[in-house]
């Protein structure tokens, strides 16, 4: 069996545990453990400007009349917002949808590059090619069909809207005032046509850049098929490589995005 595919069985038996809702960043055995790359929902939850937040309805909670406890909640909230997947639809118009995406493109084999002290310094930085060839020259070529984690160090400044997006506007006049790091559309299409990866996904609002206005990172991944990860967590918790990613978002027919539960296979210490 191919090392690639024996991951892909691993993680897929692992989906379940996966989205179990357990609150710990990390599940440790013998020779593995978990790292959550999602951040909660909760009302501070990070969505773009134009979007409402995140809003639990609760409802009852309490001992019922036979005896045992019941409680149950509703919830609002846009597809793209907090830890999400972005559909190829998003941006393509005969991109697949959140449910037709095909899970070998949300399970498998991760590299994590590590692109922190570049977006340290300049908070519009784009990730070039010149980023991940750096990465390859000290850990081996990206493999075929991985799943990129690029690791700006933003998530540190979660839930802060102004150092994490930049602005704590709101309204479709706060996008201008966006400065975040994001992917180089250079950088994209090299992921597309030079490694063929199977996902890409980053600790930033967005894979373009806050300064963005044309979106051609999104549009050029989801014109190739490769879906994308917003707004993770915990990426510095990650190797450069050797360990399984499993993305897994709600699965929303017709959806051009969802919430995701992404956590991290990797080995133990």
């Amino acid at each position: 069996m191919q090392p690639g595919r024996e991951w892909r069985q691993i993680a897929l038996g692992l989906c379940a545990l996966a989205a179990t809702g357990c609150t710990t960043t990390s599940h440790s055995t013998e020779a593995w453990r978990l790292v959550d790359l999602t951040h909660a929902y909760a009302q501070d939850t990070i969505y773009w400007p134009t979007e409402d937040g995140f809003v639990l309805e609760t409802g009852p909670a309490g001992v019922t009349e036979g005896g045992w406890w019941y409680s149950a909640n509703a919830f609002r909230s846009a597809e793209h917002g907090g830890t999400h997947l972005d559909a190829p639809i998003h941006f393509h118009a005969d991109g697949s949808s959140v449910d037709a995406i095909p899970l070998d493109r949300l399970v498998g084999e991760g590299v994590r590059i590590d692109v922190r002290a570049a977006c340290a310094a300049d908070r519009d930085h784009l990730i070039d090619v010149a980023d991940l060839s750096a990465w390859e020259s000290e850990h081996g070529q990206i493999p075929e069909q991985a799943i990129v984690l690029l690791d700006t160090g933003y998530a540190r400044h979660w839930p802060d809207r102004v150092t994490y997006m930049g602005t704590d506007a709101r309204g479709a006049e706060a996008v201008a005032a966006l400065h975040f790091p994001g992917l180089h559309p250079d950088a994209a299409r090299w992921l597309v046509g030079e490694r063929d990866i199977a996902a890409v996904g980053l600790d930033t609002p967005s894979i373009d850049r806050g300064q963005s206005n044309d979106f051609l990172a999104h549009r050029v991944l989801a014109a190739a098929g490769i879906p994308v990860f917003e707004n993770l967590a915990e990426l510095g918790a990650l190797p450069p490589s050797g360990f399984e990613v499993i993305a897994l978002p709600m699965k929303i027919a017709g959806g051009s995005g969802a919430p995701l539960r992404i956590v991290a296979r990797v080995p133990a210490d």
